[in-house]
């Protein structure tokens, strides 16, 4: 639903006395902890917000440098640019890649237009290009387990363009025919739904026994972290709420993680896109934030619910204590 349609939506509803009593029927919501900011996020942020400083603006920003407008906003408030393409960045500027990571064709791009790159990539995901790089080396098929379009898709496929397969779904697992299925190996984005990526690399370990697993799981901590902590609560909640944009994949994963096991969810920027109709008849609503969503935005919709009589109880699945450094460009 779109920002234009919600509007639309709340002229036509009720007078607002009314909205309010139907939302005072929520006593509890759910807090869920870990939510919001990873490390990752965390130090991309950091390193614009260096780059600024080191450089003035502008900063060039390419793509978002984590999927979440706040974050953005406050960001081109500052003085950075955001752009689709190093291409757009006027020759020898700095230029900022994002947390998602990029592909060495456009390092090289950047390089031609001699442009200062930054590079604020997630080293989780860093982590998955160097699989995917040591697997090509040694002749190996890579299919990478992900969402087309997704910018780190984008980077991780483009480590070895003529070696890696896109493999979305189950049924893309059944049918896919690599060249040499005896020397074949997987990775996967690191904000899958740990129970799709679960079903989809069982289907490509029945069809090829032999195919190589990364070292480690590619689907990072703060992904696993906050779909388990949601499931904690999905037998206590009639409802989950998930802040987060709409182009962040982890955010979006946590809203079909609730829809899967049969629990009300939606998926809001900020406070101002609650729909109070949504709540008619819930008592309990589970809340959590997406990897990139600053706190501040879950305070706000706690201030929400408060202000209609929920109580606010946190539910602590685990601690996380993970800090990135930065890179040596901006350290």
């Amino acid at each position: 639903m779109t920002d234009s349609t919600r509007g639309d939506h709340r002229v036509g509803r009720a007078p607002a006395a009314r909205a309010v009593a139907v939302a005072s029927l929520v006593e509890r919501v759910l807090l869920a902890s870990p939510r919001g900011f990873c490390a990752g996020v965390s130090r991309a942020i950091a390193v614009a917000d260096r780059a600024l400083e080191l450089h003035g603006p502008p900063v060039y920003i390419r793509k978002q440098i984590v999927h979440n407008v706040h974050v953005v906003a406050a960001l081109e408030a500052r003085g950075a640019v955001f752009v689709d393409s190093e291409e757009e960045v006027p020759r020898e500027a700095t230029v900022v890649f994002s947390a998602h990571g990029v592909s060495p064709a456009i390092y090289a791009k950047a390089e031609r237009r001699r442009l200062e790159a930054i590079d604020a990539t997630c080293p989780l995901v860093t982590k998955v290009h160097s699989e995917v790089r040591h697997f090509a080396a040694t002749g190996y098929t890579i299919l990478v387990i992900g969402h087309l379009g997704h910018e780190e898709i984008d980077g991780t496929m483009g480590v070895a363009p003529g070696q890696t397969i896109l493999v979305e779904s189950i049924e893309d697992a059944e049918t896919v025919e690599p060249p040499d299925p005896y020397r074949l190996a997987y990775a996967t984005q690191t904000t899958l739904s740990l129970d799709d990526t679960a079903a989809i690399v069982a289907v490509l370990r029945r069809r090829f026994p032999s195919i190589v697993a990364p070292r480690r799981e590619d689907i990072c901590y703060a992904t696993s972290n906050r779909q388990q902590a949601v499931k904690a609560l999905l037998d206590d909640i009639a409802f989950l709420l998930v802040v987060g944009s709409l182009n962040s994949s982890n955010s979006n994963r946590l809203v079909e993680l609730a829809r899967g096991a049969g629990v009300r969810a939606e998926l809001v920027d900020d406070a101002g896109g609650i729909d109070e109709s949504w709540f008619a008849g819930v008592t309990t609503v589970g809340l959590t934030a997406g990897a990139s969503v600053p706190e501040q935005l879950v305070a706000d919709v706690c201030d929400w619910f408060e202000e209609r009589g929920a109580v606010i109880e946190e539910r602590a699945f685990t601690q996380e204590e993970v800090e990135f450094r930065l890179p040596l460009a901006v350290r």
